[in-house]
């Protein structure tokens, strides 16, 4: 049941997979089916992509993720200089790069030792060419050669949401609030893709370094190496090792490694608290009690009148009050320990929209302007007949 009074998403059929499509595939070469639409972004310090065209259908399209020479990278990298190194991750290290064309582009290198391996790059070839929509971020190649593993994508010039809310350089300008909510919601929009995919996809790897941006602070989801087709049919879960980062894993697929889409929605509200607070999922310069950032605003949540005391104190106040309420309620909805209590993304998406059309006119932000970029309902829309129901009244247990 949707935690939100929002229109229900309707079923889609799902297609027949293999769930043994990874370990079978020697993935040399993939091809790409895409999906078209018009609808509307890392790890560590990751940055990733240029613009790529969006697509979001089922109807196959003429993408490619085109095959790279290690030659080719090599180049484009200037040898992999360090001083082309723009972040470091599981996977491993991502350089910024040009191609023959001129394109600028990110090049993730597999790191032989690392944490992620040869399944993880298959999967993320995969996922990267069959998904195709704006708030996701655009594959375009990879290589394999020997033991060699790249990833090339478009090139995100303002590189990850974590860059831009922790450890900022004095004199750094701060994410507005208005900012703050249009990357929300473009990472909403991404997941709600993600789920609605046919077969679903569980991200399972939601967190602010996923989260690329534009040169207008427009939000893409990447690194799909733990992606994982969710439960079709009858089934309610996937089984499998937990995998993801601590501080974003639902506490019910950490314990028992069941998983659904509502384990995306767990660590969508963990990011959507980050954005609120300014402060990291999990912190070790904390100290004990505070190292935990859902553990720390537990008792915030719990009593509207302390909202406004769990805000990143750089807002200086830059927010309206009502608008904070209902973002902290669809946070806490998302941070519900019991999984089916959680909202559907789709519901998210709705609110979070909402929220964005309301702070269109409260003034400066850092970020760029909004206009066009996503589709946000009305007040009237969204407190529709059948969708009626205040924030204020969302009694939320903890």
């Amino acid at each position: 049941m949707s935690c939100f009074s929002c229109m229900s998403p309707r079923p889609k059929n799902v297609r027949e997979y293999d769930e043994d499509m990874v370990q079978r595939s020697n993935s040399s070469a993939v091809h790409a089916r895409g999906e078209s639409s018009d609808s509307g972004s890392g790890s560590g310090r990751k940055e990733g992509s240029s613009k790529g065209k969006s697509r979001e259908s089922n109807n196959q399209s003429s993408d490619v993720a085109r095959s790279f020479t290690f030659k080719e990278l090599t180049t484009a990298t200037q040898n992999f200089r360090e001083t082309n190194l723009i972040g470091e991750g599981g996977f491993g290290c991502v350089y910024k790069g040009r191609l023959d064309s001129g394109l600028i582009v990110a090049i993730k290198q597999l790191n032989l030792e690392g944490l992620q391996g040869n399944q993880e790059f298959i999967v993320e070839v995969l996922m990267l060419s069959l998904l195709h929509h704006k708030n996701l971020v655009n594959l375009i190649g990879y290589c394999t050669h020997g033991d060699q593993r790249l990833l090339v994508y478009e090139f995100m010039p303002m590189g990850s949401l974590e860059n831009h809310l922790f450890d900022l350089e004095p004199g750094t300008e701060p994410l507005s609030w208005r900012t703050r909510l249009k990357i929300a919601a473009g990472a909403a929009h991404g997941l709600e893709y993600l789920h609605k995919a046919n077969p679903p996809v569980i991200y399972r790897d939601l967190k602010t370094s996923n989260i690329l941006l534009d040169n207008e602070f427009n939000p893409k989801l990447s690194d799909f190496g733990l992606a994982k087709l969710g439960p079709v049919g009858d089934n309610t879960h996937v089984s499998t090792r937990v995998m993801g980062t601590y501080g974003y894993c639902a506490p019910e697929y950490a314990m028992t490694g069941k998983l659904t889409l509502k384990s995306d929605i767990y660590s969508m509200g963990v990011v959507l608290l980050e954005l609120i607070t300014g402060r990291k999922a999990y912190d070790t310069s904390k100290k004990p009690g505070e190292q935990n950032l859902v553990v720390w605003s537990s008792p915030f949540l719990k009593d509207r009148r302390k909202y406004v005391h769990m805000v990143e104190p750089s807002l200086h106040g830059q927010f309206s009050a009502r608008c904070l309420h209902h973002a902290v309620a669809i946070t806490a909805m998302c941070l519900q320990e019991q999984a089916n209590f959680r909202p559907m993304i789709s519901d998210i998406v709705t609110a979070l929209d909402y929220l964005v059309a309301q702070a269109q006119n409260s003034g400066p932000h850092r970020g760029g302007s909004h206009s066009g970029k996503q589709t946000s309902p009305s007040e009237e829309e969204f407190n529709g007949s059948t969708r009626k129901r205040s924030f204020e009244n969302i009694s939320v247990t903890f």
